[in-house]
């Protein structure tokens, strides 16, 4: 059975957000779903596409001056439906997750000690700077979108980010341990 592709709701979703042309949802993808979900501008117009010959969306040119006609989109009481109906499903399984790290951690008895260490150290290090993303993000989310009727929702998915981050950095610093515990018996 083939996997479902997400993408058209994630799309549907912004247009909810006040976000109509291809380049305005890129540019809030890049700034927020692209640390959970990853959508290119390659799959962005396609799917616009494909939701207005559905009926989920529609599209109205707009005139600019000396530019091409701005396209804005905007979702359709059918889009609005299809969307609500995606939201009640249940989560069908958990995401798997392909992690370089894991990977060389994996078969690092084949590897100096101090190679994986290093490995660790560049990962924590990386951890940290995501962290401090995300908290920018959750602070900027408080002082100049809370009065956003989405703000409450990307907090909570901010929070999802901030807390397993944290929990990876404290792996890290577990595991650097106990890997040179390993060395020394």
């Amino acid at each position: 059975m083939a996997k479902e592709n997400y993408t058209q709701y994630a799309i549907l979703g912004l247009l909810t957000t006040g976000y109509h042309t291809g380049y305005a949802m890129k540019k809030m993808i890049d700034g927020s779903l692209n640390h959970f979900w990853k959508i290119s501008y390659g799959q962005i117009y396609p799917t616009l596409k494909r939701l207005v010959d559905q009926g989920f969306a529609d599209v109205k040119l707009s005139s600019q001056e000396g530019k091409p006609d701005k396209k804005e989109y905007f979702i359709t009481p059918t889009g609005e439906e299809t969307l609500r109906n995606w939201l009640q499903q249940p989560i069908q399984e958990l995401p798997s997750e392909k992690n370089d790290l894991l990977l060389k951690l994996f078969f690092s008895r084949h590897q100096q000690t101090s190679t994986t260490i290093d490995l660790l150290d560049t990962y924590h290090k990386k951890l940290n700077e995501r962290y401090n993303t995300y908290a920018g993000i959750k602070e900027m989310i408080l002082s100049d979108l809370c009065n956003e009727g989405d703000a409450p929702f990307w907090i909570i998915t901010l929070d999802y980010g901030l807390c397993t981050t944290e929990a990876a950095m404290d792996w890290c610093v577990k595991t650097k341990q106990t890997i040179l515990n390993l060395k020394e018996e």
